[in-house]
Protein backbone atom coordinates (compact mmCIF):
# COMPACT_ATOMS: atom_id res chain seq x y z
CA UNK A 1 0.00 0.00 0.00
CA UNK A 2 0.91 3.34 -0.73
CA UNK A 3 -0.38 6.02 0.93
CA UNK A 4 1.54 9.50 0.78
CA UNK A 5 1.15 12.66 2.94
CA UNK A 6 -0.92 14.73 0.56
CA UNK A 7 -3.49 12.10 0.21
CA UNK A 8 -3.76 11.81 3.87
CA UNK A 9 -4.07 15.57 3.90
CA UNK A 10 -6.29 16.24 0.94
CA UNK A 11 -9.51 17.35 1.42
CA UNK A 12 -8.76 18.17 5.53
CA UNK A 13 -10.99 20.82 6.91
CA UNK A 14 -9.50 23.01 9.71
CA UNK A 15 -11.01 21.47 13.22
CA UNK A 16 -9.00 22.98 16.31
CA UNK A 17 -7.37 25.97 16.81
CA UNK A 18 -4.86 27.37 19.07
CA UNK A 19 -4.98 31.10 20.13
CA UNK A 20 -2.24 32.79 22.31
CA UNK A 21 -2.01 36.51 22.96
CA UNK A 22 -5.49 36.79 20.63
CA UNK A 23 -3.92 35.50 17.69
CA UNK A 24 -4.58 32.11 16.28
CA UNK A 25 -1.15 30.51 16.56
CA UNK A 26 -1.80 26.59 15.06
CA UNK A 27 -4.33 25.21 12.98
CA UNK A 28 -5.42 21.07 13.18
CA UNK A 29 -7.01 19.86 10.17
CA UNK A 30 -8.35 16.64 9.91
CA UNK A 31 -11.48 14.37 8.38
CA UNK A 32 -14.35 13.48 10.37
CA UNK A 33 -17.42 10.93 10.02
CA UNK A 34 -20.72 10.39 11.80
CA UNK A 35 -22.37 7.19 10.58
CA UNK A 36 -26.22 6.23 11.71
CA UNK A 37 -26.65 2.11 12.68
CA UNK A 38 -26.77 0.74 8.91
CA UNK A 39 -23.31 2.54 8.63
CA UNK A 40 -24.73 5.42 6.36
CA UNK A 41 -23.10 8.37 6.60
CA UNK A 42 -25.10 10.81 7.90
CA UNK A 43 -22.32 13.87 8.36
CA UNK A 44 -18.98 13.94 7.70
CA UNK A 45 -15.83 16.67 7.58
CA UNK A 46 -12.66 17.33 5.28
CA UNK A 47 -12.64 14.07 3.06
CA UNK A 48 -14.16 10.60 4.38
CA UNK A 49 -12.57 8.62 1.48
CA UNK A 50 -9.34 9.47 3.31
CA UNK A 51 -6.61 6.15 4.04
CA UNK A 52 -5.92 6.07 7.88
CA UNK A 53 -4.35 3.30 10.35
CA UNK A 54 -7.01 3.49 13.06
CA UNK A 55 -4.00 2.01 15.60
CA UNK A 56 -5.90 1.54 18.46
CA UNK A 57 -8.92 2.80 18.40
CA UNK A 58 -9.86 -0.25 16.91
CA UNK A 59 -9.50 -2.97 19.08
CA UNK A 60 -13.32 -3.49 20.10
CA UNK A 61 -13.19 -4.30 16.46
CA UNK A 62 -9.92 -6.37 16.89
CA UNK A 63 -11.55 -8.46 20.33
CA UNK A 64 -14.66 -9.22 18.10
CA UNK A 65 -13.02 -13.01 16.93
CA UNK A 66 -12.51 -13.67 20.73
CA UNK A 67 -15.82 -13.12 21.50
CA UNK A 68 -17.61 -14.61 18.22
CA UNK A 69 -15.55 -17.69 18.06
CA UNK A 70 -16.99 -18.44 21.75
CA UNK A 71 -12.80 -18.74 22.85
CA UNK A 72 -14.47 -15.39 25.15
CA UNK A 73 -17.11 -17.84 26.76
CA UNK A 74 -14.81 -21.08 26.70
CA UNK A 75 -11.86 -19.26 28.43
CA UNK A 76 -14.85 -17.75 31.12
CA UNK A 77 -13.95 -14.36 30.56
CA UNK A 78 -15.46 -11.33 32.20
CA UNK A 79 -16.66 -7.86 30.81
CA UNK A 80 -13.70 -6.56 32.83
CA UNK A 81 -11.65 -8.74 30.80
CA UNK A 82 -13.17 -7.70 27.86
CA UNK A 83 -13.08 -3.84 28.17
CA UNK A 84 -9.46 -5.06 29.00
CA UNK A 85 -9.02 -6.59 25.91
CA UNK A 86 -10.28 -3.26 23.87
CA UNK A 87 -7.97 -1.36 26.01
CA UNK A 88 -5.25 1.08 26.05
CA UNK A 89 -4.19 0.94 29.57
CA UNK A 90 -2.05 3.29 31.65
CA UNK A 91 0.16 0.09 33.05
CA UNK A 92 -1.15 1.02 36.46
CA UNK A 93 -1.49 -1.74 39.40
CA UNK A 94 -5.38 -2.40 38.47
CA UNK A 95 -4.06 -3.30 34.65
CA UNK A 96 -1.26 -5.39 35.23
CA UNK A 97 -2.43 -7.50 38.14
CA UNK A 98 -5.84 -8.09 35.95
CA UNK A 99 -3.63 -9.31 32.46
CA UNK A 100 -1.20 -11.66 34.96
CA UNK A 101 -4.25 -13.28 36.47
CA UNK A 102 -5.93 -13.39 33.27
CA UNK A 103 -2.70 -15.27 31.11
CA UNK A 104 -2.10 -17.16 35.06
CA UNK A 105 -5.88 -19.08 34.32
CA UNK A 106 -4.78 -19.90 30.74
CA UNK A 107 -1.71 -21.41 31.86
CA UNK A 108 0.83 -18.97 30.23
CA UNK A 109 3.04 -15.95 31.90
CA UNK A 110 4.26 -12.84 30.55
CA UNK A 111 6.80 -14.40 28.73
CA UNK A 112 3.85 -15.62 26.14
CA UNK A 113 3.21 -12.06 25.38
CA UNK A 114 4.51 -10.82 22.02
CA UNK A 115 3.75 -7.10 22.46
CA UNK A 116 6.88 -5.48 24.13
CA UNK A 117 7.58 -3.40 27.69
CA UNK A 118 7.69 0.33 27.49
CA UNK A 119 7.53 2.14 31.07
CA UNK A 120 4.02 2.54 32.07
CA UNK A 121 2.10 5.84 31.79
CA UNK A 122 0.95 5.33 35.65
CA UNK A 123 2.65 7.91 37.78
CA UNK A 124 2.52 5.66 40.93
CA UNK A 125 3.67 2.33 38.73
CA UNK A 126 6.71 4.14 36.79
CA UNK A 127 7.73 5.45 40.83
CA UNK A 128 7.47 2.00 42.19
CA UNK A 129 9.64 0.36 39.70
CA UNK A 130 12.71 3.15 39.80
CA UNK A 131 12.30 3.01 43.54
CA UNK A 132 12.32 -1.09 43.37
CA UNK A 133 14.96 -1.18 40.37
CA UNK A 134 12.67 -3.20 38.24
CA UNK A 135 12.46 -2.72 34.64
CA UNK A 136 8.64 -2.51 32.73
CA UNK A 137 8.09 -5.86 31.12
CA UNK A 138 5.66 -6.89 29.13
CA UNK A 139 2.51 -6.65 31.62
CA UNK A 140 3.10 -2.84 31.44
CA UNK A 141 2.49 -2.30 27.84
CA UNK A 142 -0.77 -0.34 26.91
CA UNK A 143 -1.70 -3.27 24.49
CA UNK A 144 -1.15 -6.14 27.51
CA UNK A 145 -4.79 -6.89 27.77
CA UNK A 146 -5.47 -6.73 23.83
CA UNK A 147 -2.84 -9.41 23.39
CA UNK A 148 -4.36 -11.66 26.18
CA UNK A 149 -7.53 -11.56 24.07
CA UNK A 150 -5.42 -12.71 21.01
CA UNK A 151 -3.41 -15.25 23.60
CA UNK A 152 -7.39 -16.40 24.52
CA UNK A 153 -8.19 -16.79 20.82
CA UNK A 154 -5.32 -18.81 19.63
CA UNK A 155 -5.76 -21.28 22.49
CA UNK A 156 -8.56 -21.73 20.91
CA UNK A 157 -7.75 -22.04 17.54
CA UNK A 158 -4.37 -23.85 18.99
CA UNK A 159 -2.50 -21.77 16.84
CA UNK A 160 1.31 -21.61 17.44
CA UNK A 161 3.17 -19.31 19.38
CA UNK A 162 3.50 -16.19 17.43
CA UNK A 163 -0.05 -14.91 16.91
CA UNK A 164 0.85 -11.28 15.87
CA UNK A 165 2.36 -12.33 12.31
CA UNK A 166 -0.39 -11.46 9.53
CA UNK A 167 -0.65 -14.15 8.31
CA UNK A 168 -1.50 -16.11 11.63
CA UNK A 169 -5.23 -17.42 12.10
CA UNK A 170 -5.34 -14.87 14.95
CA UNK A 171 -4.57 -12.04 12.85
CA UNK A 172 -6.78 -13.75 9.65
CA UNK A 173 -9.68 -13.80 11.94
CA UNK A 174 -9.12 -10.10 12.98
CA UNK A 175 -8.58 -8.35 9.65
CA UNK A 176 -11.69 -10.95 8.14
CA UNK A 177 -14.05 -9.22 10.94
CA UNK A 178 -12.20 -5.77 10.45
CA UNK A 179 -12.96 -5.93 6.30
CA UNK A 180 -16.71 -7.26 7.19
CA UNK A 181 -17.43 -4.22 9.69
CA UNK A 182 -15.74 -1.54 7.89
CA UNK A 183 -17.74 -2.35 4.97
CA UNK A 184 -14.17 -2.36 2.47
CA UNK A 185 -11.16 -4.59 1.73
CA UNK A 186 -8.57 -3.18 3.31
CA UNK A 187 -5.55 -1.70 1.33
CA UNK A 188 -2.85 -2.78 3.74
CA UNK A 189 -1.65 -2.79 6.67
CA UNK A 190 1.23 -1.57 9.20
CA UNK A 191 2.60 -3.14 12.40
CA UNK A 192 1.52 -1.64 15.33
CA UNK A 193 3.83 -0.24 18.04
CA UNK A 194 2.51 -3.77 19.69
CA UNK A 195 4.03 -5.84 17.13
CA UNK A 196 0.61 -6.93 15.89
CA UNK A 197 -0.91 -5.70 12.32
CA UNK A 198 -3.21 -2.79 11.78
CA UNK A 199 -4.99 -3.22 9.11
CA UNK A 200 -5.77 0.32 6.88
CA UNK A 201 -9.19 1.56 6.14
CA UNK A 202 -11.20 4.96 5.22
CA UNK A 203 -12.48 7.17 8.28
CA UNK A 204 -15.43 6.27 6.72
CA UNK A 205 -14.82 2.90 7.01
CA UNK A 206 -14.02 3.13 10.72
CA UNK A 207 -16.99 5.02 11.15
CA UNK A 208 -19.35 2.36 9.82
CA UNK A 209 -17.56 0.30 11.69
CA UNK A 210 -18.96 2.11 14.79
CA UNK A 211 -22.13 2.76 13.45
CA UNK A 212 -22.93 -1.32 12.83
CA UNK A 213 -21.64 -1.20 17.11
CA UNK A 214 -23.80 1.37 18.10
CA UNK A 215 -27.24 -0.28 16.90
CA UNK A 216 -25.71 -3.78 17.93
CA UNK A 217 -28.10 -5.64 20.42
CA UNK A 218 -27.99 -8.49 22.60
CA UNK A 219 -30.96 -9.73 21.35
CA UNK A 220 -29.17 -9.98 17.93
CA UNK A 221 -27.38 -12.57 15.55
CA UNK A 222 -23.51 -13.83 16.71
CA UNK A 223 -21.79 -10.54 15.24
CA UNK A 224 -24.78 -8.14 16.80
CA UNK A 225 -24.83 -9.76 20.47
CA UNK A 226 -20.44 -9.91 20.27
CA UNK A 227 -20.32 -5.94 19.27
CA UNK A 228 -23.22 -5.55 21.87
CA UNK A 229 -20.89 -7.01 24.89
CA UNK A 230 -18.00 -5.25 23.67
CA UNK A 231 -19.43 -2.22 23.87
CA UNK A 232 -21.24 -2.74 27.18
CA UNK A 233 -18.12 -3.93 28.69
CA UNK A 234 -15.70 -0.57 27.61
CA UNK A 235 -18.92 1.84 28.40
CA UNK A 236 -18.86 0.27 31.87
CA UNK A 237 -15.25 -0.11 32.61
CA UNK A 238 -14.02 3.01 31.42
CA UNK A 239 -10.90 2.67 34.16
CA UNK A 240 -10.03 -0.13 32.47
CA UNK A 241 -10.10 1.04 29.17
CA UNK A 242 -7.57 3.99 29.58
CA UNK A 243 -7.27 5.27 33.29
CA UNK A 244 -6.73 7.79 35.42
CA UNK A 245 -6.26 11.72 33.58
CA UNK A 246 -6.96 9.70 30.14
CA UNK A 247 -9.50 11.27 27.82
CA UNK A 248 -11.48 8.15 26.84
CA UNK A 249 -12.11 7.30 30.53
CA UNK A 250 -13.08 11.09 31.68
CA UNK A 251 -15.45 10.99 28.81
CA UNK A 252 -17.14 7.72 29.39
CA UNK A 253 -17.56 8.71 32.86
CA UNK A 254 -18.64 12.14 31.82
CA UNK A 255 -21.68 10.44 29.71
CA UNK A 256 -22.69 8.43 32.55
CA UNK A 257 -21.26 4.77 30.99
CA UNK A 258 -23.86 5.37 28.02
CA UNK A 259 -21.30 5.50 24.99
CA UNK A 260 -17.62 4.01 23.91
CA UNK A 261 -14.77 6.25 23.13
CA UNK A 262 -11.74 4.74 21.86
CA UNK A 263 -8.75 6.66 21.29
CA UNK A 264 -5.96 5.84 18.74
CA UNK A 265 -2.16 7.19 18.07
CA UNK A 266 -1.59 9.26 15.60
CA UNK A 267 -4.74 11.27 16.62
CA UNK A 268 -7.35 8.90 15.61
CA UNK A 269 -10.66 8.87 17.35
CA UNK A 270 -13.98 6.91 17.30
CA UNK A 271 -16.97 6.72 19.34
CA UNK A 272 -19.99 3.95 19.52
CA UNK A 273 -23.21 5.63 21.03
CA UNK A 274 -25.96 3.41 21.56
CA UNK A 275 -28.62 5.66 22.81
CA UNK A 276 -28.20 7.98 19.25
CA UNK A 277 -27.63 4.89 17.25
CA UNK A 278 -24.85 7.03 15.58
CA UNK A 279 -20.86 6.24 15.40
CA UNK A 280 -18.19 8.91 15.09
CA UNK A 281 -14.56 8.03 13.20
CA UNK A 282 -12.15 11.13 12.93
CA UNK A 283 -8.45 11.81 12.00
CA UNK A 284 -6.55 14.83 12.47
CA UNK A 285 -3.75 14.67 10.14
CA UNK A 286 -0.87 16.36 12.08
CA UNK A 287 -1.45 13.42 14.87
CA UNK A 288 -1.65 16.07 17.53
CA UNK A 289 -3.67 14.15 20.36
CA UNK A 290 -4.87 17.81 22.14
CA UNK A 291 -6.24 18.30 19.04
CA UNK A 292 -8.43 14.72 18.41
CA UNK A 293 -9.68 14.86 21.91
CA UNK A 294 -10.34 18.47 21.41
CA UNK A 295 -12.87 17.36 18.16
CA UNK A 296 -14.26 14.07 19.73
CA UNK A 297 -15.33 16.22 22.49
CA UNK A 298 -17.19 18.18 20.21
CA UNK A 299 -19.20 15.71 18.07
CA UNK A 300 -19.87 14.59 21.56
CA UNK A 301 -21.68 17.62 22.67
CA UNK A 302 -22.92 18.14 18.78
CA UNK A 303 -24.81 15.21 18.72
CA UNK A 304 -26.20 15.08 22.11
CA UNK A 305 -24.43 12.68 24.35
CA UNK A 306 -22.72 15.11 26.27
CA UNK A 307 -23.89 18.51 27.73
CA UNK A 308 -22.14 21.63 26.36
CA UNK A 309 -21.73 22.63 30.20
CA UNK A 310 -20.25 19.22 31.55
CA UNK A 311 -17.09 20.22 33.10
CA UNK A 312 -15.26 17.89 31.11
CA UNK A 313 -15.90 19.62 28.29
CA UNK A 314 -13.94 22.54 29.00
CA UNK A 315 -10.57 20.26 29.77
CA UNK A 316 -10.54 19.12 26.12
CA UNK A 317 -12.42 22.04 24.34
CA UNK A 318 -11.74 25.38 25.05
CA UNK A 319 -9.17 24.38 27.28
CA UNK A 320 -7.32 26.71 28.29
CA UNK A 321 -3.35 26.51 28.34
CA UNK A 322 -0.98 27.63 31.16
CA UNK A 323 2.83 28.01 31.59
CA UNK A 324 5.29 26.63 34.41
CA UNK A 325 3.84 29.95 36.27
CA UNK A 326 0.22 28.88 36.27
CA UNK A 327 -0.11 31.96 33.99
CA UNK A 328 -3.36 31.62 31.25
CA UNK A 329 -1.63 31.94 28.00
CA UNK A 330 -3.93 30.63 25.13
CA UNK A 331 -6.73 28.02 24.57
CA UNK A 332 -7.50 25.57 22.23
CA UNK A 333 -10.86 25.80 20.71
CA UNK A 334 -13.32 24.42 17.61
CA UNK A 335 -12.35 26.88 14.41
CA UNK A 336 -15.04 28.26 12.36
CA UNK A 337 -17.39 25.85 11.37
CA UNK A 338 -16.57 23.12 12.80
CA UNK A 339 -18.88 20.69 13.93
CA UNK A 340 -21.85 23.42 13.40
CA UNK A 341 -21.74 23.31 9.12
Amino acid sequence: MRNDQDAVNRGAVPMVEVWRGGILESTHMGHAVICDDRGEVIEAWGNPRAVIFPRSSCKMIQALPLVESGAADDAGLTDRQLALACASHNGAALHTHMVEDWLRNLDMGEADLRCGSHEPYDREERDRLIRSDEAPCQLHNNCSGKHAGFLTMNRHLRGHSEYVEADHPVQQAVRAAFEEVTGEASPGFGIDGCSAPNFATSVAGLAHAMGLFSGASEYGGWRGRAMHRLTHAMAAHPELVAGEGRSCTALMRAMQHRVAVKTGAEAVFVAILPDQRRGIALKIVDGGTRASEAAITALLVRVGALAAGHPVVARYLGAVQKNWRGFETGVVAAAPGFPEA
